[in-house]
């Protein structure tokens, strides 16, 4: 099995990360199946320290917010790193207002995806 990828820490250190044992358990599902995800493109992981953790934003009640999977594929399709898409979902925008990932999680999902393409072509 190929390891999971990680990006560097690139968010502030108030945002709220989870390592990958925390985020299975609020998904309902083995951690293994969280590795998939990483894998798949559907989260992101960053390395805190020596250990992987995923924002937990990225999470809600239904499992992966809604949006994420496709904004993180069109932004890796226009050549954006895992490192700038995690900072991009998480920098202020005074034209949403909020960051990208809390438009997401208010289901603002369309414009977010629409900037998303307009960055990445």
């Amino acid at each position: 099995m190929s390891e999971f990828p990680t990006a560097s820490d690139v968010l502030a250190p108030e945002v709220e990360a989870l390592p990958l044992p925390d985020i299975a358990e609020r998904l309902g599902v083995p951690v293994t199946r969280v590795h998939q995800l990483l894998r798949d493109g559907h989260l992101l992981a960053l390395r805190r320290g020596r250990i992987a953790v995923v924002p937990a934003a990225l999470i809600d009640e239904q499992g992966v917010v809604k949006g994420l999977p496709g904004t993180v594929t069109v932004l890796r399709d226009g050549g954006y790193s895992s490192e700038e898409i995690l900072r991009w979902l998480f920098t202020e925008d005074d034209t949403l207002p909020g960051t990208p990932i809390e438009a997401l999680r208010g289901n603002r999902g369309r414009e977010v995806k629409r900037r998303a393409q307009a960055m990445a072509f």
